[in-house]
């Protein structure tokens, strides 16, 4: 679990990814690869997820591809058998949480209130999902329930920007945010690849000039 918190605070952004069609899982991995992410939350929200998954991780070895929208036990097996490095759930659901620790596999609940922080740090988690990040208070509200939880840190995803990124990664409880920006469903369905890896490289460009100041 640590190294995948690592891994993903490297980053500083895990591109948030939906795929209607397994045939773009190449030509998105390729463009995020070489833009600099080479990570990606492939949600389960659609029912191309699972194949998008395994194309991604055969192709690129290398790139660090995780299921998020993660709903039930059945999924969470789904996903690891597609190559899935860690499991993200928009929701605190004990059973998906203890069952992933259960098989030593990283996972990162959605946490949005001091009762669901509270069951995530009885069960060791030091990293949890902040989302709908934006539509419950950004920054401000994570610094407020940090403060009790002193080693515990967050990854907000929803409604983070280019525009709001640095407001986020300037909080040292924040590890990394998940993003869909680079990666836009319009983008992806009009195969317009350069664009996502140009954007991509932005994104990169914009954590490092934030994280050096």
């Amino acid at each position: 679990m640590s190294t995948v918190t690592e891994k993903i605070s490297t980053l500083g952004v895990v591109p948030v990814v939906v795929l209607e069609d397994a045939k773009d899982a190449a030509p998105l991995a390729k463009a995020l690869v070489e833009g600099g992410l080479p990570c990606a939350e492939v949600t389960f929200r659609t029912d191309a997820a699972e194949e998008s998954i395994k194309i991604m991780t055969s192709e690129y070895p290398d790139m660090f591809v995780g299921a998020g929208t993660v709903l039930t036990i059945e999924q969470v097996d789904r996903a690891v058998a597609a190559g899935a490095k860690f499991i993200v759930s928009p929701g605190f659901d004990p059973e998906i949480v203890d069952y992933c620790l259960s098989k030593e596999i990283p996972v990162f609940p959605g946490c949005i209130t001091p009762s669901e922080v509270a069951q995530a740090v009885k069960r060791g988690l030091k990293v949890v999902k902040f989302f709908p990040a934006e539509q419950f208070g950004g920054v401000a509200t994570i610094k407020a329930m940090a403060a009790p939880y002193v080693g515990l840190k967050f990854m907000p995803t929803g409604g983070v920007s280019a525009k709001n990124l640095e407001s986020y990664l300037s909080c040292d409880k924040i590890v990394a945010c998940g993003g869909s920006w680079m990666v836009k469903g319009d983008l992806v369905k009009a195969g317009k690849f350069d664009e996502i890896k140009a954007m991509t490289e932005e994104a990169v460009k914009l954590v490092a000039e934030i994280r050096n100041k």
